[in-house]
């Protein structure tokens, strides 16, 4: 029902924000680094970051899942009471959120992009889906509680069977031999990037944080289920990114500018009109797809011609935040994101309590119009 699937998105969307932070920005300094590494023939370093910088993020994410518990056990007079129980699974989930991230920029650094996206963002969500509707049809409970075991025992076994696989293929990838370990190097280089994707991730769920303060869970479910859908078309500008990013590191540490600003042009064309050809034809089918999820849901259906202008304008400057971190203008995309929400945040403040789910679209498209110009 779409109270308990608000309820869930409320939770969800925490550790969605949460966790893609848990890495403290290793993830895309993997990207930095590896392709660096290599060049140099550091093969020390290398070995040495393959492996610490999987276990300093675990280490980072579970020490933010703990602190995630105590702060939901502190505050638990103060929350609505359907929402305890999903909140400590979530906590739950972060440690490995931090390792998965990690992984795949692993992965994604030696081109291994299946290896990379494919456990986390198919089959994990594929085990998800069928685990619920196994429940369902079983007669078995599938509200928020029931959902978050799944999602959180998902994410585990997914995650560390990605793990095996990928050591498996960096020992025959990279040779053996001893390891170096720069920590301070590492988190040094990732805390700009950090701050990058914290003011990223701020700008992109600050409307589903805001709607759940002002507006009802179902509210909350419609918008959800419109704006997710729509954001089939990110998987174009993020399918992209992830297998370019680390060329742009490749290109600058060669010095070939003109080759890396050819390639570049390439990746905002590559980036553009995919996204537009998607975008026409998710919003022909926006109200039936909405439809699916109940009757309730189709109101929505206006907010996904809201959501579209600003996912376009994004689409329109390809990775551009990518190629800034990797050639060390971290401030300045931090600078931009941070301006972003601060226009994403107040316009929710002054649109929400007026206009609901159209008044958080409206911001979030105004802001990512914003972003990409700056």
């Amino acid at each position: 029902g779409a109270h308990e699937f608000g309820s869930f998105i409320y939770v969800w969307t925490g550790v969605l924000m949460i966790g893609a932070l848990s890495d403290r920005g290793l993830s895309s300094a993997a990207r930095r680094f590896i392709p660096e590494y290599a060049a140099k023939q550091a093969f020390d370093n290398l070995r040495g970051f393959l492996i610490g910088s999987c276990w300093l993020a675990f280490a980072l994410a579970t020490l933010i899942g703990a602190a995630g518990a105590l702060i939901v056990l502190g505050l638990r007079p103060w929350l609505n009471d359907y929402t305890v129980v999903p909140l400590f699974l979530a906590c739950a989930t972060i440690p490995i959120y931090g390792l998965v991230q990690v992984q795949a920029g692993i992965a994604q650094s030696y081109d291994w992009q299946n290896l990379a996206l494919m456990p986390f963002y198919i089959w994990r969500q594929l085990a998800i889906t069928a685990a619920v509707g196994a429940a369902w049809l079983g007669g078995y409970p599938t509200d928020a509680v029931s959902t978050m075991i799944i999602a959180v025992v998902a994410t585990w076994v997914v995650t560390l069977g990605q793990s095996v696989v990928l050591y498996r293929r960096l020992r025959a990838k990279v040779p053996p031999g001893p390891r170096r370990y720069e920590p301070k190097l590492w988190v040094a280089t990732s805390l700009p990037i950090f701050m990058v994707e914290a003011f990223y991730l701020l700008l992109t769920y600050v409307d589903i944080l805001a709607l759940e303060h002002f507006r009802n869970p179902d509210e909350v479910a419609a918008y959800y289920a419109a704006a997710r859908i729509l954001a089939i078309v990110a998987f174009v500008y993020f399918a992209i990114a992830g297998a370019t990013t680390h060329k742009f590191t490749e290109y600058h540490v060669a010095g070939d500018r003109e080759k890396l600003a050819a390639f570049f042009a390439s990746t905002v064309r590559w980036t553009f009109w995919p996204s537009l050809a998607a975008c026409a034809g998710i919003l022909a089918f926006g109200w039936p797809l909405l439809a699916l999820f109940g009757d309730k849901f189709t109101a929505a259906y206006p907010v996904m011609f809201i959501l579209a202008v600003g996912m376009l304008a994004r689409a329109a400057i390809g990775p551009a935040e990518r190629l800034l971190n990797m050639l060390g203008q971290q401030n300045i995309c931090a600078a931009i994101y941070a301006g972003a929400f601060a226009v994403n945040l107040a316009g929710c403040l002054l649109l929400i309590p007026r206009f609901g789910i159209e008044g958080a679209a409206a911001s979030l498209s105004v802001a990512l119009v914003a972003e990409s110009v700056l």
